[in-house]
């Protein structure tokens, strides 16, 4: 297999790194976290220049349509800066559901405008009992006459406290855990009945419970066919969560850069405390830690699309668990090689281990990724 990028993922990469690296410095980020809105609109604008939010947008819409491998390669470098802008949540969770929803008419007023990112629209799937598991959705939606009436409680949903629109799954049928019976419509942020109560997650990061209270929707906002958006809501999921296990990689090279400088430049009895053996096999095994790291984040980026579920299943899982370890492995030896100042917020590094903390927590952790692997690999 080739792992060569072709030069015009080089090129995009190189383009996005050098962006963060002049753009999104570490004063900046400190800068947008200060703000009560948490992002910044400027610098979301900027990466629409990019081409960016048109990355996972079919080209009929306006859009790149560039695939997997490509939103890998702008996530890694994406992950050196911690971007506070909702690219994860609005420029590929998205518009991979939007599109696999099947649905010519959501598409066409929905994806044009996350293209140019004018537009930000949030799925609001997770809920507090699911823990991961994609299907258990209870949130219900009961059909009268031509119109939906929509009750549930959405939890951590992130970026939601900024959307313009959401995309709510919600059980037309059968109980919680059922793949059948699944639904997602289109509900605009101020609709009657629609509480948003925003936070920041440990990450700095935006975040926000959603509560749906007889909320009202006519049946043109129900996005593809009733009851059957389970295959699309996993498979907008699998791309998000290969594009995550890369941002991940990318935090971690970051980290292993700064620890590396750091190391030259620290002295302790004299000379710099990376000429001491032990941290040197220290700094060695993250390295190793942060390759696997990069290997497993290849496998689920070629995977995701993979039309064997098994395969699939298997792939993503396997991404999740290495990298979550890879991740608190790297992130706990670059704050104890930082010593005491690799604690505060004076210090990018302390910023990179808390957004590796919640990526392993987000779209199923460790644990979870690591029953499911087992469950399919058995099962297979």
């Amino acid at each position: 297999m080739d792992f060569n990028f072709t030069e015009e993922q080089q090129l995009l990469a190189d383009t996005v790194r050098r962006f963060v690296r002049e753009n999104y410095t570490f004063d900046k980020r400190r800068e947008i976290l200060t703000t009560p809105a948490g992002w910044s609109r400027e610098i979301w604008n900027e990466l629409a220049g990019l081409g960016l939010t048109a990355l996972n947008v079919p080209e009929e819409h306006g859009g790149l349509n560039a695939g997997p491998v490509d939103t890998m390669l702008v996530m890694n470098a994406l992950g050196e800066g911690l971007l506070l802008e909702p690219f994860l949540a609005a420029a590929v969770l998205t518009p991979a559901l939007i599109t696999r929803l099947g649905d010519a008419k959501a598409a066409g007023e929905l994806l044009p405008s996350i293209a140019t990112g004018e537009k930000i629209v949030v799925v609001a799937h997770q809920e507090p009992q699911a823990r991961g598991e994609l299907a258990n959705v209870a949130t219900r939606a009961e059909q009268s006459g031509d119109s939906y009436a929509i009750d549930g409680f959405k939890n951590v949903i992130v970026h939601g406290g900024i959307a313009d629109e959401f995309l709510v799954t919600a059980r037309t049928s059968g109980k919680p855990t059922d793949t059948d019976g699944l639904c997602v419509f289109r509900i605009a942020s101020g609709t009657p009945g629609v509480q948003v109560k925003s936070f920041r997650t440990i990450d700095g990061q935006q975040a926000a419970d959603i509560e749906l209270q007889g909320v009202k929707a006519p049946a043109s906002a129900l996005v593809g066919t009733a009851g059957k958006a389970f295959a699309a809501i996993e498979g907008a999921h699998e791309i998000a969560l290969s594009a995550i296990c890369a941002e991940a990689v990318g935090i971690m090279e970051a980290l292993n850069a700064a620890t590396l400088d750091y190391t030259k430049n620290r002295k302790q009895f004299g000379q710099p405390i990376g000429k001491f053996q032990a941290l040197q096999h220290r700094m060695a095994d993250m390295f190793i830690q942060a390759e696997q790291a990069k290997s497993m984040s290849y496998l689920a980026a070629i995977h995701c699309l993979e039309d064997d579920a098994t395969e699939r299943r298997r792939s993503l899982s396997a991404a999740k668990v290495v990298i979550g370890q890879a991740g608190r492995y790297v992130g706990q030896n670059a704050i104890q090689l930082h010593g005491g100042m690799g604690m505060t917020d004076e210090l990018m590094v302390s910023h990179y281990f808390k957004r590796l903390t919640l990526i392993d927590l987000t779209f199923g952790d460790t644990d979870f990724h690591t029953q499911q692997f087992i469950a399919v690999t058995q099962a297979g």
